[in-house]
């Protein structure tokens, strides 16, 4: 592969393509794979998907990461396939949301964080940052505890040294990063395989009732009435629409060497849009497996109350009757978990180049958020054992999704505003459904705020 001209097209907040005033030129995102895959232009349709197909399967990755089994597992067991709405709903925002940060990077160039910083004033641009570090420290978090479980699962290995361990994987991530990007990608949809084919099976094994299932996917009022479920609704859908994949998404798209002409973009952003569409269709699936798995083997037999992981892989066996069900289940949860610190990594590293600028050692940055993830996991399993984990996987959720409007609101202007976007600007159309549901994040979120409140007062 050859890397492609770090050079990226004028900023369209700075006419002539000058920086913006008191603002240094920006860098390429991810500059050591910026535009790094190779392109035939000449290609048919299944050789240009096929290329354009990576991306959207890291971003993906997010969107069935360990938060998802701790968020899925309680609201299966607790209120049965009600909550498959939920988890189909937030999977068509995340289809939706993703496809803008294909058409934001492919066109200006820049990825979300860059833009953020090049529109907003610095104090804006800074609370940004921050609250986009919280959401990704949340994210490490569940990452973490999900790998040291399963690591304990598997091997026996005690909950804190899991922790610990799971703070190397930055040499896995650096090494990938040297060898190429697609090297990365493939490990990633590998891994994905493998977790789609464990809760394939697992489905097979637990029998679920598929009327149950349908009816599941219709939504239900009582979803926003009980605040226990609205809590599990909203991890789902922090675990499910994650605000640093928007970030990662919008930067990565660009590791393609795409034509600068209109009809090269319009044809990349068809391409990476079905890419991304593809893999999260893949993601919906195991999503709500878990929860379907979670709702057959556990709420139908009157188990209500398994929301630990640990639980869950020691009931599955016993319950169904199938000796591998549980390690299966392991299988999974720790390729979901080697999965996610991959692409947290790039997270991490793109949001910190695009708000402030800033280039340090991706392995120092990753050794940096992992410190903010071990030490409240370390905390958490010392003093609470293993019954905390799964209360600390469903709040690090939480914690994703009152931190999405931050992202959204700033996404849906960049790709609606015609001065930046051009021809490529959202359709008025595309812009309302857009606001409508970054202002149904944020209605959902202020009413889990408020909740939360409220019990906290008694």
């Amino acid at each position: 592969m050859n890397r492609g001209s770090p050079d990226l097209p004028p900023s369209p907040s700075a006419p002539g393509g000058l920086p913006a005033r008191g603002k240094p030129a920006l860098q390429p995102s991810l500059p050591e794979v910026h535009r790094s895959v190779e392109l035939d232009g000449r290609a048919g349709f299944w050789r240009k998907l096929l290329a354009f197909s990576g991306p959207g399967y890291m971003v993906a990755v997010g969107y069935m990461d360990p938060g998802n089994w701790a968020t899925d597992l309680a609201g299966g067991s607790r209120f049965g396939y009600t909550l498959l709405s939920v988890i189909l709903l937030s999977n068509l925002m995340a289809v939706l949301l993703q496809s803008l940060c294909v058409k934001l990077g492919l066109v200006t160039g820049r990825d979300l964080a860059q833009a953020c910083r090049e529109h907003y004033p610095r104090p804006v641009a800074m609370a940004l940052w921050i609250f986009c570090e919280v959401a990704i420290c949340a994210c490490d978090l569940a990452e973490v505890i999900g790998s040291a479980i399963a690591l304990n699962l598997l091997f026996h290995i005690p909950l804190v040294w899991g922790v610990c361990i799971t703070a190397l994987d930055v040499l896995a991530v650096m090494y990938l990063q040297n060898r190429g990007f697609r090297y990365m990608e493939a490990l990633v949809i590998s891994l994905i395989g493998v977790i789609g084919i464990c809760f394939g099976l697992e489905i097979l094994f637990s029998r679920p009732s598929f009327g149950a299932i349908l009816a599941g996917f219709v939504p239900h009022a009582e979803i926003l009435r009980d605040r226990e479920m609205l809590y599990i609704a909203m991890g789902i859908l922090g675990a499910t629409v994650m605000p640093h994949n928007l970030y990662l998404h919008s930067s990565i798209v660009q590791t393609r060497r795409v034509g600068s002409s209109d009809d090269a973009k319009r044809d990349a952003i068809r391409f990476a849009t079905l890419d991304s569409t593809i893999a999260l269709t893949g993601a919906l699936f195991i999503n709500a497996a878990i929860l379907i798995v979670a709702a057959a083997s556990f709420h139908s037999a009157g188990r209500h109350d398994v929301a630990e992981i640990q639980d869950a892989y020691q009931l599955l066996s016993p319950m169904l009757g199938v000796g591998v069900a549980s390690t299966l289940f392991a299988l999974a949860l720790l390729a979901s978990g080697q999965n996610s610190t991959l692409t947290g990594t790039l997270a991490g590293q793109i949001v910190m180049e695009g708000f402030l600028n800033l280039r340090i050692r991706p392995w120092l940055r990753r050794l940096i958020t992992r410190g903010l993830a071990v030490i409240p996991a370390v905390g958490v399993t010392l003093l609470y054992g293993e019954g905390g984990t799964a209360k600390l996987l469903v709040l690090s959720q939480v914690i994703l999704s009152l931190q999405l409007p931050f992202a959204v609101f700033p996404l849906v202007q960049f790709t609606g505003d015609r001065r930046r976007m051009g021809s490529f600007a959202n359709a008025p159309w595309l812009q309302l459904l857009a606001w409508g549901v970054a202002l149904v994040i944020a209605v959902l979120n202020g009413k889990l705020l408020f909740d939360q409140v409220v019990l906290w007062m008694k």
